[in-house]
């Protein structure tokens, strides 16, 4: 099959764009009031093992079936299994990215915001409660949907130039440095007196407090960081070349995947406990607890503006993958304008992102099981859609896609084990989809 004009550059573009794709709001943002409202440290560990023995086989599952029929989402399971119903799971992941990039624009647009008030100085000011500032501002209705519109409208934008001139060159300069300012954070956050309380509460695990929710939560974690089970990173590697090892490249996102929620951790919980603050404090852990670490470092107005602005560009990363997914779906084989698909695309999940950017104020009293609008549709989203697309994808892997193509994808440009193959396909025939019903059934 030909490969496409639109294709990534470099191995290295690739790696980083992929690992944007799934760090973003997931190993940032989420991961540390997940993390706080289940348990600490045996939720993290439970989340190691998660993404290690499930979430990096359905990684590397996505790679193979993206690069092997080199289609976008819906056209790749079109073209490996044709004339029969699996197309349904490309139709899942361009539905779940929707649903998904709904809320996570929302939380996208809280970021834009802080990120313009930082850097004027008018975040950090003495004596601030922070936990009030952020209901201030999540409370604003205009405030959270014109954030909301122009983080969709830097969506638009980016994913309208395509791969190679948009996303992957975006990657390769902002997150190195993201990176290195969260290892400046953690530095200055473990040395804060009390921070070892923190460190106890996400390195110790205590099993005795974890539940099948729990457990749930995690395997959910694990997929929502990976950016997994909505074939998002099929659509990613159908523009790869050949001679990139797809096993070797899952890996490494997946360990940058890891290491930045480590990296998260180790900012946050320290601050948490030094500054009295509540681990389980939910969406906005993130943005009360920023604040209190920089406003204890010289020039800490600066920092955390810098800080600020590379987190939202990590988020944007994840973001444009979501967007990438949708445009790609009605665009591909067909004669239509990536800019106009993308504009309208990036249209209606504004409109449907309205109810979740209203649920701290206008909307605040409206509840689906208890839950916000915001809030239930990260719970369909996170540990029903995302698990429930990995199920399908890794019995496509197992049972329906052509083996020959499945090991020649595995193979191409690696020295690896032939037995490492075998290992890998057990797994995701076997092992993923009998974990995944028995943590859901476990959960209920």
């Amino acid at each position: 099959m030909p490969a496409k004009n639109d294709q990534w550059a470099t191995k290295l573009g690739f790696i980083l764009s992929s690992a944007g794709a799934a760090i973003g709001l997931g190993a940032i943002w989420k991961f540390p009031y997940m993390t706080g409202m289940n348990g600490g440290g045996a939720f993290f560990l439970l989340f190691i093992l998660f993404t290690v023995i499930i979430g990096l086989p359905i990684l590397l599952a996505e790679f193979i079936i993206g690069r092997g029929s080199q289609k976008e989402a819906i056209s790749a399971y079109k073209t490996l299994a044709p004339k029969s119903g699996w197309s349904i799971i490309g139709r899942w992941g361009v539905v779940g990215a929707f649903l998904l990039m709904s809320f996570y624009s929302v939380v996208g647009g809280w970021v834009l915001i802080y990120s313009a008030m930082s850097i004027p100085g008018m975040v950090i000011q003495e004596n601030r409660d922070y936990t009030e500032l952020f209901a201030t501002i999540t409370g604003n209705p205009s405030t959270v949907i014109f954030g909301l519109a122009l983080f969709i409208i830097i969506n638009i934008i980016v994913v309208s130039f395509g791969i190679k001139n948009g996303i992957e060159k975006a990657s390769k300069v902002l997150m190195p440095l993201l990176f290195i300012f969260f290892i400046i954070l953690v530095i200055r956050a473990v040395t804060f007196e009390g921070a070892m309380e923190g460190l106890s509460f996400f390195l110790q695990p205590d099993f005795s407090a974890l539940t099948g929710e729990n457990v749930l939560y995690a395997l959910g974690q694990s997929f929502f960081s990976l950016a997994v089970g909505f074939s998002v990173m099929v659509t990613y590697s159908s523009y790869l070349d050949k001679n990139i090892s797809l096993p070797m490249s899952a890996g490494s996102v997946s360990i940058m995947n890891i290491f930045v929620s480590l990296l998260a951790g180790l900012a946050i919980f320290p601050v948490v406990f030094a500054f009295g603050l509540e681990p389980a404090g939910g969406p906005g852990l993130l943005f009360m607890v920023l604040p209190e670490a920089f406003a204890q470092m010289p020039f800490g107005e600066v920092f955390l503006s810098l800080f600020l602005l590379l987190f939202l560009f990590a988020i944007l990363t994840s973001s444009f993958s979501m967007l990438e997914i949708i445009t790609s779906a009605f665009t591909e084989g067909k004669q239509r304008s990536r800019r106009k698909v993308a504009a309208v695309a990036g249209l209606i999940v504004f409109i449907a992102g309205i109810p979740s950017a209203l649920s701290s104020n206008i909307l605040a009293d409206f509840a689906i099981f208890g839950l916000t609008v915001f809030d239930a549709t990260d719970y369909l989203v996170s540990n029903i859609l995302l698990p429930g697309g990995c199920l399908l994808i890794a019995l496509f892997i197992g049972f329906r896609m052509d083996k020959t193509l499945i090991k020649e994808e595995f193979a191409y440009s690696n020295n690896l084990s032939p037995g490492l193959y075998q290992v890998w396909f057990q797994i995701m025939r076997w092992l993923v989809p009998v974990t995944i019903i028995i943590v859901f059934l476990g959960s209920m």
